[in-house]
């Protein structure tokens, strides 16, 4: 045993002190002092701007290849390494402010004097007030009082006594942090099983007592008669109807709620005292996602024309409607299966609420009520928007910028509707994109239900610098409403729901949608130095995936739509160009067909598509190229974004001479069960489907093309990063750098040429990338679970967070309403 000790050193090393990023950027400047310097000037030398990641980088590799500093190591240095984190630079000569992003959700902000080679550390206050001069002018001096000049928007003191993730790898999985720290504060506190026993004895369905009954009323009494029940329970077989058991399980306190036979109800009766002996997180999700405390379900969705049929396509209405329209059908068969487990037989209700638009253009958006098919109990209804001037109705359609006017006015006519329907208040409200989500907020703050809010896109991340160019694109976009009011929904809300990780917090290299509303400032409105915290346990990943019944693989037979087949025929390969249907037309049928099918607009960019495919001579030679989106005739569309990118496309088009037989653009497909099978049918060409949008918070139609056996590309820019394993499952293109996708395209499809496997491998991989994480199963299961664990948060922190709640409330009144003000009302 002695010989396995190791004798004490005379001195033991020193401890050393972390170097600060200031410290190291110092460091740099030291070592390599010319280099930097020459690299500072040339960042400075256009003046008031601001540098992206890309312009960073290449700046300094410009500057380390200069011949005059052969041999110097400037790359590697520690500098280098803090430009390479950088997501932005605001430059104001002789200063360059950096944003820096070491890793994942962690900021840091410096600030560096070209000319006198200083450096010092920043605030998220500091940096952002250096930043909103950028748009002062070059005279104007700072504020008075400059602290109390400007609003800032910090949710961080309302936040520090709650639970918070810590480590990156668990952002998105909130509620698996949560149960943690729920068990483990029953477990250390006096009494902290008390909120647990209050909770079960509240419910009640439609007059009906479930769970407790007043029987049991204090935590020794349920200790007590939960063993009695495990004895009575475990004497009979588990088979036995609940309705045999229902009897003696009252007299000891137990309602209905528990299981529909003797087996389930000793199952949940376990559970709970194994809880109460120990509390343990995976237990406790286990016990609070068998408890029924959600019934009706509130689902708000109020832009663009919300419909089942011959809506897909009309402006403002695309993958959110079949996103709803498919939760909706999950969500009530998992419904219905939970309450037939626990012995229930109450009907859940869902309602997609949405306006009524009397210029309904062919749909039913005019009908207050519609039931939704493939379900039993669920249903759209619709409420106009009203002037809040006269309280007329407005007749038309009005786009998703500009209907904050209206919002106040539908949710006050809304309340009454929905508990007109439900009979009461619903159990859940689920928010939809920022209109949606404010109507959430309204309503759940109102009426004290569950908020969960699934933002779709945050549109801050759509437009670069749309926050700090706000005032130049208010008069189009209205951003001061749109981003106030994602600003409220997203702290107001119980939980959220994303598809992807990369909404919430990005990855290395770059940032999260979420996490973009952590620091942010619109000069002369307001800003955010907390905006949101994407470690809270709020936040939770939930992806969906494509209706079951509309999309499936190509190869089962039996199941295709082949009635379809004559006008998917006609839809691709017809020889009449119709302005009101397609232009170009396809000669050579032998060639496979790439495929996109997206809303016309620019962050879809399928003109890009278009121009790489153009500019292609490989890639026309191998395949042929179907875009469906928007209106061939700019007229037709009432969208002003939409007639810009129609017009833009008829100009690609005429340039390369796509129309002579390589590329067909046909007008948006509005009928559902006939896209599906179109998907199938360009999976019998061997083609695939190309997603070339700029970015896509998660991307419904990659899952649908992997659904139906396409092979697929995918923008690597969002969600579609992590539905696609690259070179797997699929591949992920950059359409930044177009002549590469283009590469890589035409690579597989010679590839395909070569070798048949190659286009099989790569159906069947994301086939199977689908099966494994991406169903409508999946996701309703997931979902109710979470809405009734936060609910039972929401019942035990409910006190906590009321001074956030005032917070929000004085934003609401104070700012978000005087930014509706601004707004014009429709002209109709």
């Amino acid at each position: 045993m002695g010989a396995d000790l190791v004798p004490r050193p005379e001195k033991l090393p020193e401890l050393t002190r972390m170097h600060s990023m200031t410290d190291r950027v110092k460091g740099s400047i030291a070592e390599y002092r010319n280099q930097v310097i020459l690299l500072l000037s040339r960042y400075v030398s256009n003046g008031k701007h601001t540098l992206q990641p890309h312009e960073l980088k290449n700046e300094l590799e410009r500057v380390a290849e200069l011949e005059c500093f052969a041999g110097t190591q400037i790359k590697d240095s520690a500098f280098a390494k803090i430009l390479r984190a950088t997501q932005e630079a605001v430059v104001i000569p002789p200063y360059i402010a950096l944003a820096v992003r070491p890793r994942v959700a962690e900021w840091q902000y410096l600030r560096v004097n070209a000319f006198e080679m200083t450096v010092e550390e920043l605030s998220p206050s500091e940096y952002l007030e250096f930043k909103e001069r950028l748009k002062a002018a070059d005279d104007e001096a700072p504020p008075i009082c400059s602290d109390f000049a400007t609003l800032e928007i910090d949710m961080e003191p309302f936040n520090a006594s709650f639970p918070r993730l810590t480590r990156p790898s668990s952002i998105g999985d909130g509620v698996s942090y949560l149960n943690k720290h729920l068990s483990s504060r029953m477990f250390k506190e006096a009494g902290g099983l008390q909120p647990l026993l209050d909770f079960l004895r509240t419910h009640k369905c439609v007059g009906e007592t479930l769970m407790l009954n007043a029987r049991i009323d204090t935590l020794e009494k349920l200790r007590s008669n939960l063993a009695k029940a495990e004895e009575f329970l475990g004497a009979l077989p588990a088979d036995t109807p609940v309705g045999s058991v229902a009897t003696r399980l009252q007299e000891l306190g137990f309602e209905r709620g528990w299981g529909d036979t003797a087996g389930r109800i000793k199952d949940m009766v376990d559970m709970l005292s194994d809880l109460m002996q120990a509390p343990d997180a995976d237990l406790l999700e286990k016990f609070l996602g068998r408890i029924p405390v959600i019934f009706n379900v509130a689902i708000m969705s109020p832009h663009g024309y919300f419909g089942q049929a011959n809506v897909l396509g009309l402006p403002d209405t695309g993958g959110q409607v079949v996103y709803i329209l498919d939760q909706v059908k999950a969500l009530e068969r998992d419904l219905l299966h939970h309450s037939k487990q626990q012995g229930l037989n109450f009907k859940p209700q869902i309602i997609v609420l949405t306006r009524l638009i009397p210029d309904a253009h062919g749909t039913s958006c005019n009908q207050r009520i519609e039931h939704i098919d493939g379900t039993q109990y669920s249903k759209i209804l619709r409420v106009p928007f009203k002037n809040p001037k006269d309280g007329s109705v407005l007749r038309k359609w009005v786009s998703r910028f500009d209907v904050w006017p209206y919002m106040e006015q539908f949710t006050e006519d809304s309340v009454h509707e929905l508990r007109a329907e439900f009979g009461g208040n619903p159990d859940l409200i689920i928010g939809n994109y920022s209109d949606g989500n404010l109507v959430a907020v309204l309503l759940a703050h109102r009426l004290k239900v569950t908020h969960c809010t699934i933002a779709h896109a945050l549109e801050k991340t759509k437009y670069p610098n749309s926050d700090l160019n706000w005032k130049e694109l208010d008069e189009k976009y209205h951003f001061s409403c749109q981003f106030t009011a994602d600003l409220i929904a997203m702290n107001h809300a119980d939980f959220i729901i994303t598809s992807t990780y990369q909404e919430i917090a990005g990855r290395a290299d770059a940032v999260g949608q979420y996490e973009s509303h952590q620091a942010y400032t619109m000069p002369g409105l307001y800003r955010v130095v907390n905006g949101i915290d994407v470690f809270d346990p709020k936040f939770n990943i939930v992806s969906p995936g494509a209706d079951a019944d509309t999309y499936y693989p190509y190869f089962i037979k039996e199941k295709r739509l082949t009635a379809f087949h004559p006008e998917i025929e006609e839809l691709l390969y017809g020889q009449k160009e119709d302005v009101r249907l397609c232009r170009g037309v396809l000669q050579d049928r032998s060639k496979p067909i790439i495929f996109t099918m997206a809303r016309l607009d620019k962050v879809k960019n399928l003109t890009g598509l278009a121009e790489m495919y153009g500019k292609s001579a490989r890639l026309r030679k191998l395949v042929n190229l179907v875009i469906v989106g928007g209106y061939i005739d700019p007229s037709l569309s009432m969208d002003r974004e939409e007639v810009h990118q129609i017009n833009q496309l008829h100009a690609i088009i005429d340039k390369y001479a796509l129309d002579k037989g390589d590329m067909r653009w046909i007008v948006a497909q509005k009928h559902r069960m006939r896209n599906g099978e179109m998907y199938r049918y360009i999976a019998d060409t061997r083609g695939a489907f190309i997603q070339p949008a700029f970015y896509e918070a998660f991307g419904l139609t990659v899952v649908e093309a992997m659904t139906s056996g396409l092979p697929t590309f995918a923008t690597c820019h969002g969600g579609p990063a992590e539905v696609i394993k690259h070179g797997v499952s699929g591949y992920h293109i950059d359409m930044y750098r177009p002549d590469e996708v283009a590469d890589l395209i035409a690579d597989f499809f010679e590839r395909c040429k070569t070798d048949p496997g190659e286009w099989d491998g790569l159906s069947k991989a994301g086939l199977e990338r689908i099966y494994s994480k991406f169903t409508w199963e999946i996701y309703a299961e997931r979902l109710m679970t979470l809405s009734r664990v936060y609910t039972f948060w929401k019942f035990v922190s409910n006190l906590e967070r009321r001074e956030a709640r005032r917070y929000i409330e004085m934003f609401y009144n104070l700012k978000y309403r005087q930014c509706v003000k601004t707004v014009p009302l429709a002209v109709e």
